[in-house]
């Protein structure tokens, strides 16, 4: 399905009769007059419609049965990319950007239909020439996944190159990442890396580059001129801000979760403000005390155990479910409990049971903000009782992740809840 990718039927006909293949600019009359590129479809799109790339960035979709006439303006030749190569500036501090996919690591060829990764220097220094006056930035890829695919192991390997970097010269190191799972790996590396010697910056894009709405290259430049200026040590997640065009938000990797699922704002630091921000003008505005991170000495710990479950209660919860996970090895259980932590008392017993198989239990809440506190009513006392640890504020994915992290860098359920409790990379 080359040339015409993601056609098929009517529409592939229509294609064959006029000539057309998917990346020609063509121009089509209909009852408006729409000139475009042709852009590829998905397999298992319908066969009714044309879709084409407006000069605007937008895509518009044309109804085969309206088309009167379809003129190819320009061939889909592919010719050799002509990018100038970067020339380094020696007075210019240096970043690495490590790429794991996502919607900011890629670009599409409209000319092919091809999705292909867009992080070498030259590509860098042709979409973002901004970069090359704040860093000068080295490129790697360590994968192509989108975030949704990402999974423990990814996030070990992510954190076994950053260790491998600590003794480098680089003054920061840039993550790109899907949006989808970035608070999840944020908080490991959070974990698994307290302490390392160089910031560290997960940075995504909410709307691809080759939109005019894209949030991608402010991402990257905002990023890239918070680490080379703010002067701390730490891993943070760099993401629109909110509905001002130029603001980016820098967040502690452990207190930000997606809280949108399509706006340029979607991620939030819970329970106060982002650590940081940059303004439009890119100055750095810090929002945190001194102490905020402490002052660890490195020393990673990059082990993880995944036989950890987050279980969100609910009325009419199976406690039967529980007792799967008993029985399937489980290490821990976090509850993501009603109010200030609670769950019914029709899960009394399961509990019980499992404090005596050597579970780890904590108990976060579902609400958005607040802390959790287990003394106030009576179910959440008697809940401590039967062994559930309170994690205060600490988010239910922070608190998974920290799970599977001191899971695997302990040796039984009491050297865990220590580890669950202390604040080593201001989860709390």
């Amino acid at each position: 399905m080359s040339e015409d990718k993601g056609y098929s039927g009517n529409a592939l006909d229509c294609l064959k009769k006029n000539n057309v293949k998917v990346g020609d600019s063509i121009k089509i009359t209909a009852d408006l007059t729409y000139s475009g590129i042709l852009m590829p479809r998905y397999e298992s799109s319908d066969d009714k419609h044309l879709v084409i790339k407006l000069g605007s960035g937008y895509n518009a979709g044309i109804n085969i049965d309206e088309i009167q006439e379809i003129q190819v303006v320009s061939s889909s030749e592919v010719k050799p990319n002509q990018s100038e190569e970067r020339k380094e500036d020696p007075t210019l501090p240096k970043i690495l950007l490590l790429s794991t996919g996502g919607t900011i690591a890629s670009k599409v060829d409209y000319r092919t239909g091809a999705v292909t990764p867009a992080l070498s220097a030259s590509d860098l220094n042709e979409a973002v020439p901004e970069l090359g006056k704040i860093a000068n930035i080295d490129t790697e890829v360590l994968f192509s996944e989108y975030s949704e695919n990402l999974q423990p192991e990814h996030w070990t390997k992510i954190a076994e190159k950053l260790d491998s970097l600590a003794n480098s010269d680089y003054q920061g190191i840039l993550i790109a990442h899907g949006t989808d799972t970035m608070h999840y790996t944020s908080s490991f590396l959070s974990f698994a890396l307290a302490g390392f010697p160089i910031p560290v910056a997960l940075v995504g894009s909410q709307r691809s580059s080759d939109r005019p709405s894209s949030d991608a290259a402010i991402n990257l430049i905002a990023a890239s001129k918070f680490l080379v200026e703010s002067n701390i040590k730490g891993i943070f997640l760099v993401m629109h801000h909110n509905d001002n065009d130029q603001t980016v938000a820098c967040h502690a990797g452990t207190r930000v979760r997606k809280n949108h699922t399509s706006k340029r704002g979607a991620f939030e630091t819970m329970g106060g403000d982002p650590a940081f921000i940059v303004t439009p003008t890119l100055e750095i505005q810090k929002n945190i005390q001194d102490d905020f991170f402490k002052d660890t000495k490195y020393n990673p710990r990059m082990k993880i155990d995944t036989k950890v479950s987050l279980v969100k209660y609910h009325p009419g919860y199976d406690p039967k479910l529980i007792e799967n996970l008993i029985q399937t090895g489980c290490k821990a259980i976090i509850f993501e409990g009603t109010g200030l932590g609670h769950v019914g008392r029709t899960m009394y017993d399961v509990v019980k049971k499992a404090k005596e198989n050597d579970l780890f239990l904590g108990m976060t809440s579902q609400c958005i903000d607040g802390s959790v506190r287990m003394t106030v009513y009576e179910s959440g006392r008697d809940l401590l009782e039967l062994g559930i640890t309170p994690l205060e504020n600490m988010t239910p994915e922070t608190s998974l992740v920290k799970a599977m992290w001191a899971s695997g860098n302990s040796k039984n359920a009491d050297e865990m809840k220590l580890l669950m409790l202390e604040n080593i990379a201001s989860e709390f």
